[in-house]
């Protein structure tokens, strides 16, 4: 039978020496730094059972991460290719997004250095009939399109509108075979007419003589007459020349400048319309309007 604690009598003096001992730990503590030692290891060895509780959870959650079940393993790996492939569908978006800015940017700079004003608009359909090259925009009569507005893109002449809806309208490409327009040389300013012929890539010129000053790569503009293309922009690039002895002119090739079969987004062409007009005497006053 185990024994009662404190069981022992206690004498006298010996108690006396106890209270004696415990009065002289409090002084000590109390009016000196010597037992500042023995403290700090009492209160570590206090702490020590809550750091080894930190330690062993520790060591559960490594045991979660490290030894996960095949089930779990898999699910991480599904769920990961699936946020990877999310991610890449964004960056073509993004990459989508920023090719389509850079578009948008040629086009503010494919106007030429007059007054016109330029009206955004964006391929919505195309014609079923390989032999009609004509397209469908999202800009019609709420807009002021008018029949025979010139249509460019960033890099030049695409046709002119020749139907007109509320809210679309259908612009014949250069390249049908229906389309002719007059043109120049650059830098030489030799004249000829351009026509479609079927082919996207490529567009042939009227009626050249041999003595006419046209050579491989020369680059054609509109040349502004007949008042239906304003002057200056790009028609296409000479390719091809060749002349049969014996005819009377010159077979000339051209390949279009604008991307006819692949511009997604256009420009409209306004001839910019005076706000006012000028008396003798310099002073501003409306202009009437013009009939409909």
């Amino acid at each position: 039978m185990a024994q009662k604690i404190f069981s022992k009598k206690v004498s006298a003096p010996r108690m006396l020496l106890l209270l004696m001992v415990a009065l002289g730990l409090m002084l000590t503590d109390r009016y000196t730094t010597w037992l500042e030692p023995a403290r700090a290891w009492v209160e570590g060895a206090a702490h020590s059972p809550s750091w080894a509780g930190d330690l062993l959870g520790g060591a559960a959650d490594w045991g979660r991460t490290r030894l996960a079940t095949p089930g779990e393993l898999a699910q991480q790996n599904q769920q990961l290719r699936t946020e990877n492939l999310v991610l890449k569908g964004q960056l073509q978006q993004l990459a989508e997004l920023a090719a389509e800015n850079a578009q948008l940017r040629g086009l503010l700079n494919a106007a030429p250095r007059t007054k016109l004003r330029l009206l955004m608009a964006e391929l919505i359909g195309v014609s079923p009939d390989p032999m009609r090259h004509e397209i469908r925009i999202d800009r019609g009569s709420r807009d002021a399109v008018f029949v025979g507005q010139p249509v460019i893109d960033a890099w030049g002449l695409v046709g002119q509108v020749v139907k007109i809806r509320e809210d679309s309208a259908e612009v014949l490409l250069i390249s049908d075979e229906r389309h002719a327009l007059p043109v120049a040389v650059l830098g030489t300013e030799v004249r000829a007419i351009a026509e479609g012929t079927g082919d996207y890539r490529r567009l042939r010129l009227r009626h050249v003589q041999p003595t006419l000053d046209v050579t491989m790569n020369d680059l054609l503009v509109t040349s502004g007459l007949g008042g239906r293309f304003p002057p200056g922009y790009a028609v296409g690039r000479v390719t091809g020349i060749a002349h049969q002895r014996g005819q009377a002119f010159m077979e000339v090739s051209v390949e279009p400048a604008a991307r006819l079969d692949r511009s997604r987004h256009l420009l409209l062409v306004f001839a910019e319309p005076a706000a006012e007009a000028r008396t003798a005497d310099g002073a501003a006053r409306p202009l009437p309007a013009e009939p409909e």
